[in-house]
C-alpha cells in the first residue's frame, strides 16, 4: 500500500467510468449500500455484479427469514439473549441492538416504497419474511429509480488503490468482453461470503473474491475458522434449505432412525460416515405440507422433477459446505460505518465478518438477513461521507492496481491451470473428515498443502482476458482457505461452528475473537471481544498460546 501511486491509462477496449461510491456485488447486501449511499448524498454510485443483479447469489432463490423484532416491551431483549446464548460469548449485544433498529427501519421503509409481503391471518403485513426471487427484483427496480448505474455479468477483479487509500477496482466485463474500470472516492465490498464452488444452490458466483481482493491492501479479517457450516441438501439438487427437515425423520441405508436431536448437522455428518443417509418429510401433517410448498417451492422441484413425494417416500440427502456464506467469518469490521481499517474500503453482507452479532454460530436465514439489510445501509452511507470528504480530488488521483495471484505471476507466467487450484482447496475443505471433523494434525497437513498451492499460484498462475475471472476465483479461493484453516489451528478448543475431536472442550480463556490477514505468509492474532459499539480492542499476542 506505500508504494507510490502511477497513472494507468486505460487501454482501448477498456469501459472507464468514475463514481463517488462503487459497491461490489448485487446481493442484498449490495443493493441496500447503494441505496445508502445515494439517501447518503452521493452524486454518482455505481454497482457491478458477477452475475445479473436480482438473480444472481444465495439470496435470489431462497425464501428467508428476517431478524424483524418489535420494539415494544421486551421482545428485542429476548431476541438478542437467545442469539447471544448461541454465540459462543463472541457476540456483542450492543451490535445485535443496532443491527435490529436499522433492519426494523429499512423493512419498514420497504414496505413504504410498496414491496408486496404476504399478509397474515389477520390481514395485517407479514414483514419478517422476505421471499428471494421478489425481493431482489424489488431492490433492483428501487436501484434504477435511485439513479444507481449496474453494469451486470461484470465480475471485479482487484482494487485500485493511491497514496494508500481504495481509489476504485477493476474487472471483466463478460458481455462485451471488455475491460473495466471504475475509479471511485470509496469502495463497498459486498461480494458474498465462499461456497467453495460446493454447489450450495446460488452459491457459485461466492468464491470469496472480496476476501482477496481486502488481504490485496492490507485489510484484516475475521471469524475465519467458523467456516465449517454445510447444509442439508437431496442428493440430487443443490437447495439447501434447512427449514423443511425439522418434519424429517433420518435413517440409515438399512432403515435405522438417526436421532438428530440437537445438532442435527453433527448428527447426519457422523452418519454419512459409514454410508448412504436418508430423508422422508413424514411429520409434517397436511397443512404444513401445504405451507411448505407455499413457502419453500424451489425445495420441492427436484422431487417433483423424480416423481418422489418426499412427505411419504425417503429420499437420498448430504451435506453441502456453505462456508463463510452461512458460516460467521470475513472481512473484520472497525467502526460503526463498517469501515475496514484501510481508508476507502467498506465491507458489508457475507463478505464482512458477522461475528458481532452471531459470535461462533451459524446466522442461519434470518440474522443473515437482517446483517445485510444493516451492514449494507451502514456501509454505503459511510462509503458515501468517505466520498464526499475527498470531493472532486478522488476522480483526479492517479491509481495503481493492486492485485496479485492469477494477475500478476512473480515467477513465469502459465503452466497452471485455474482448475489445479480449485481441485486443491476442494479436496481440503469440502470433506466433512477434513473440515467438520476438525483434528491438529489434519489441519496442519491441509494448512501445508494449501500453503504450497499458494506459492505455486503465486509464481505461475496467469490468465487472459475473460480466463481471467477464473483465475482470479481459483485465487480467492485459495486465499479463503488458507484463512479458514489458518484460523482454526490457531484456535486450540472446540467452540460453536469450529469443533476440534483432538480438542472437544470449550476453553473459556480463548473468549477472543481472531483476526487474520496477509497474502504470502498469513498471520493470526487475538482480538478481545469488542466494547461498546467501536472496534475490538487487540489483545496480546501471548493470549493465543
Amino acid at each position: 500500500m506505500s508504494t507510490p501511486a502511477t497513472p494507468s491509462p486505460p487501454r482501448a477496449s477498456e469501459i472507464d467510468d468514475v463514481a463517488d461510491v462503487l459497491v461490489i456485488g448485487g446481493g442484498p447486501a449490495g443493493a441496500w449500500a447503494a441505496l445508502g449511499a445515494v439517501a447518503s448524498g452521493a452524486r454518482s454510485v455505481a454497482l457491478v455484479d458477477k452475475g445479473y443483479c436480482g438473480t444472481s447469489g444465495a439470496t435470489a432463490p431462497a425464501n428467508t427469514g428476517a431478524w424483524y423484532v418489535t420494539p415494544e416491551g421486551d421482545a428485542r431483549e429476548r431476541a438478542i439473549e437467545a442469539r447471544f446464548a448461541r454465540s459462543g460469548g463472541l457476540a456483542h449485544r450492543d451490535w445485535m441492538a443496532r443491527v435490529l433498529d436499522a433492519t426494523w427501519e429499512q423493512i419498514n421503509l420497504l414496505a413504504a416504497w410498496g414491496y408486496p409481503f404476504p399478509l397474515d391471518d389477520s390481514g395485517l403485513q407479514y414483514r419478517a419474511n422476505l421471499r428471494g426471487p421478489d425481493y431482489m427484483y424489488f431492490l433492483r427496480r428501487q436501484l434504477r429509480r435511485a439513479g444507481v448505474r449496474i453494469l451486470d455479468h461484470a465480475p471485479a477483479l482487484e482494487l485500485l488503490v493511491s497514496d494508500g487509500a481504495v481509489a476504485g477496482a477493476a474487472g471483466h466485463a463478460r458481455q462485451q468482453d471488455a475491460a473495466w474500470r471504475i475509479r471511485a472516492g470509496a469502495v463497498v465490498l459486498a461480494s458474498g461470503g465462499c461456497a467453495f464452488l460446493s454447489k450450495a444452490l446460488g452459491c457459485d458466483v461466492n468464491t470469496g473474491d472480496g476476501t482477496l481482493m481486502a488481504a490485496e491492501v492490507g485489510a484484516e479479517l475475521s471469524g475465519m475458522e467458523f467456516s465449517a457450516q454445510y447444509g442439508i441438501s437431496p442428493a440430487y439438487a443443490s437447495v439447501t434449505k434447512g427449514l423443511p427437515y425439522f418434519w424429517a425423520t433420518f435413517t440409515t441405508e438399512s432403515g435405522e432412525v438417526i436421532d438428530s436431536r440437537g445438532n442435527r448437522m453433527l448428527a447426519l455428518a457422523r452418519a454419512l460416515r459409514h454410508g448412504p443417509v436418508y430423508a422422508v418429510l413424514d411429520r409434517a401433517g397436511p397443512e404444513i405440507q401445504r405451507w411448505l410448498r407455499d413457502g419453500q417451492p424451489n425445495c420441492f422441484l427436484p422431487h417433483d422433477r423424480l416423481g418422489i413425494d418426499p412427505f411419504k417416500q425417503r429420499f437420498p440427502v448430504t451435506l453441502r459446505s456453505e462456508g463463510t456464506v452461512r458460516g460467521s467469518g470475513g472481512i473484520r469490521i472497525v467502526d460503526d460505518a463498517c469501515a475496514t481499517g484501510v481508508p476507502g474500503l467498506y465491507a458489508a453482507g457475507d463478505a464482512a465478518s458477522r461475528e458481532l452479532i452471531v459470535g461462533a454460530s451459524s446466522g442461519g436465514g434470518s440474522p443473515n438477513a437482517a446483517w445485510a439489510i444493516s451492514s449494507g445501509t451502514w456501509a454505503g452511507r459511510g462509503a458515501a461521507r468517505f466520498a464526499q470528504r475527498l470531493g472532486d480530488r478522488a476522480a483526479a488521483r492517479a491509481v495503481r492496481p493492486a492485485g496479485t495471484v492469477g494477475l500478476r505471476p512473480s515467477g513465469t507466467a502459465g503452466g497452471l491451470d485455474a482448475r489445479e487450484i480449485i481441485d486443491v482447496v476442494q479436496q481440503e475443505v469440502l470433506p466433512l473428515d477434513k473440515n467438520l471433523f476438525r483434528r491438529g494434525d489434519r489441519l496442519a497437513a491441509s494448512v501445508e498443502r494449501l500453503e504450497g498451492a499458494w506459492r505455486d499460484a503465486e509464481a505461475h498462475l496467469h490468465a487472459a482476458g475473460a480466463a481471467r475471472v477464473r483465475a482470479r476465483e481459483a485465487a480467492a479461493l485459495l486465499a479463503t482457505a488458507r484463512f479458514c484453516y489458518g484460523s482454526a489451528l490457531a484456535r486450540a478448543e472446540s467452540r460453536g461452528l469450529h469443533q476440534r475431536t483432538d480438542l472437544p472442550h470449550t476453553d473459556p480463556d480463548q473468549a477472543h475473537c481472531l483476526a487474520t490477514g496477509g497474502l504470502s505468509s498469513i498471520w493470526v492474532e487475538p482480538r478481545r471481544p469488542p466494547h461498546g459499539s467501536g472496534p475490538p480492542a487487540p489483545a496480546d499476542r501471548g493470549d493465543l498460546a
